[in-house]
């Protein structure tokens, strides 16, 4: 087996602490970080990737992918313009974060790509599957759409290390990016602010249409139907009393809102389904669902249909967004996921 493995470094701590440990277990390690983002933007994180390297005495090679990375950004923009939430990590995942960095080190010689993911890697009967962190830093949600031949070659050394036990092991080997913040937002939106960002990209006409309640009866005017998301409070003007976003027409072009109850539903369906197996499961069977990153795995029913799967959950979940992502989960073991969408 070769010894040569590469990190996939971002100039954060969490990347730092898996080229420490897979160095001190004794593999030669290359450092490869992404340019993902447009002109300079990404220059500070590949500068905090080469002191990273640097201190650690590796080299790091930089791979240019903004091509690629253009077709995640332009579906996330056409998901908001069209009425849907879009989830650009589950999509960016397979294709370039572990698509184009496997590749790369497989084509250089390595067998193995480390990566400072909060998960785990298990094997079950000759079947990869990911297993759910248990602390809130879980990251299994964001990688169902994986399949064997990634995570055959894919290591996650931080699997059993909480975020201060990364800190303090950085910070014991001199990483200048020890105690740097986290990132909390979507990578390419670094102030957060999707709606300037769409509009910078795409230049959309913002139409207005109506606000309606869920009878049907006409409330107000919105401003654009890919400034709203499911379950959104702020933003939508006076109503009496507290209004939330219940669902998005595209082709109405209409804004359905009501009530916080509204929001809560017990059956969804899932289409674009991906089992990191390969294979789907029995045509219905129990399992645990996350209807976003910050949702608690949810007890459910799921059942395989002819275009993704129908999923009844124990009790009703609120907000679950078309274009949003359901990660499925069997006793914590992450075995898919797809994208929901309208019943």
């Amino acid at each position: 087996m070769s010894k040569l493995v590469y990190v996939a470094l971002s100039g954060g701590v969490d990347s730092a602490a898996a080229a420490i440990i897979m160095k001190e277990r004794g593999y030669e390690v290359r450092g490869v970080i992404l340019r993902l983002k447009p002109g300079n933007l990404a220059d500070g994180d590949i500068a905090d990737a080469q002191k990273v390297a640097d201190t650690l005495g590796i080299p790091l090679e930089i791979l240019d992918e903004r091509e690629d990375f253009k077709k995640i950004t332009d579906y996330f923009c056409n998901a908001y313009l069209n009425g849907l939430t879009p989830n650009p990590c589950v999509l960016c995942n397979p294709t370039i974060k572990f698509g184009k960095l496997v590749e790369h080190a497989l084509k250089n010689g390595a067998e193995y790509l480390a990566t400072g993911h909060y998960s785990d890697i298990i094997n079950l009967n000759g079947v990869f599957y990911i297993k759910r962190n248990p602390s809130s830093k879980d990251q299994s949600y964001f990688l169902c759409g994986l399949n064997q031949h990634l995570l055959s070659h894919v290591i996650f050394p931080l699997s059993d290390l909480t975020k201060q036990e990364i800190r303090d092991l950085a910070e014991s080997r001199n990483i200048e990016v020890a105690h740097k913040k986290d990132s909390q937002e979507v990578c390419f939106i670094p102030d957060n602010d999707y709606i300037s960002f769409i509009e910078k990209e795409f230049s959309p006409e913002a139409i207005s249409g109506d606000f309606l309640s869920t009878d049907g009866k006409k409330l107000g005017t919105h401003s654009g139907i890919y400034k709203y998301t499911i379950g959104q409070r702020k933003g939508l003007g006076s109503f009496g009393k507290p209004m939330y976003v219940i669902s998005i027409d595209a082709q109405k072009n209409t804004v359905t809102i009501g009530d916080n109850e509204e929001l809560f539903k017990k059956i969804i369906a899932v289409k674009d389904l991906n089992f990191l197996s390969g294979k789907a499961p029995e045509e219905k069977f129990e399992c645990e669902v996350k209807i976003r990153c910050a949702a608690r795995p949810a007890k459910a029913v799921a059942e395989i249909t002819e275009n993704g799967a129908t999923i009844e959950f124990q009790e009703p979940q609120r907000a679950a967004a078309p274009g949003q992502t359901a990660a499925i989960y069997i006793n914590d073991i992450l075995i898919g996921g797809g994208t929901i969408c309208n019943l």
